[in-house]
């Protein structure tokens, strides 16, 4: 499947220490053109929680945006969102029989085991990283690298998108390698909409 070049994720913890609204900056990242955006949630998905997943999935819905929820899949399914699961969540074939056929479904991956391995799973994208050194995990893996990622690419079954520290400026060299899309969390800050828009420009 074609992927957006860029592909923001709104970090709840990013906001958090940016003091920045989720709603308001889902709202800011949709006008300036984005037309996919994930939600990441790492602690507990309470009610304020949910509440604001639910706002987000309606402004994309207004956009023509694809909302992904990372992680939760039975969030995303309660949304009618695409979803995005990691290493540590529910496998990948589980999660698509909960989200059946046609539900968009991404795979986060790490290294040439994982990518490899990932080839034999029913997703539409996989994402590997990080490419750099990022600071939006707290135990983040190793770093990729943009030769390995060039190295690895072939093996990518679906679209590829890379994850993990790529700023703009650092941008058109991991497309170069062959990412397909990348996804944004830290470069996004702390100018939302400026950020966005230069994104895009590059993209």
């Amino acid at each position: 499947m074609m992927l957006p070049r860029f592909y923001p994720i709104l970090d709840t913890s990013a906001l958090r220490r940016h003091e920045l609204p989720t709603v308001g900056t889902a709202e800011t990242l949709l006008t300036a053109g984005a037309r996919i955006l994930q939600f990441r949630h790492k602690g507990n998905f309470d009610r304020n929680t949910y509440t604001d997943a639910e706002q987000v999935a309606a402004l994309c819905r207004q956009a023509g945006a694809t909302f992904v929820i990372n992680d939760r899949i039975d969030i995303a399914m309660l949304l009618d969102a695409a979803a995005h699961v990691g290493q540590d969540d529910i496998p990948p074939r589980e999660a698509r029989r909960v989200a059946g056929p046609n539900r968009l479904l991404g795979f986060s991956t790490h290294n040439e085991a994982q990518l490899a391995a990932a080839a034999n799973e029913p997703i539409d994208y996989v994402a590997l990283g990080p490419i750099f050194g990022t600071a939006s995990k707290l135990n983040p893996d190793p770093e990729v690298g943009v030769d390995e990622l060039r190295r690895l690419k072939p093996l990518a079954q679906v679209a590829l998108v890379a994850i993990g520290g790529v700023t703009r400026q650092t941008a058109p060299e991991v497309w170069a390698a062959g990412a397909d899309s990348i996804a944004v969390v830290g470069d996004l800050y702390p100018d939302v909409r400026r950020s966005a828009e230069e994104w895009l420009k590059l993209g």
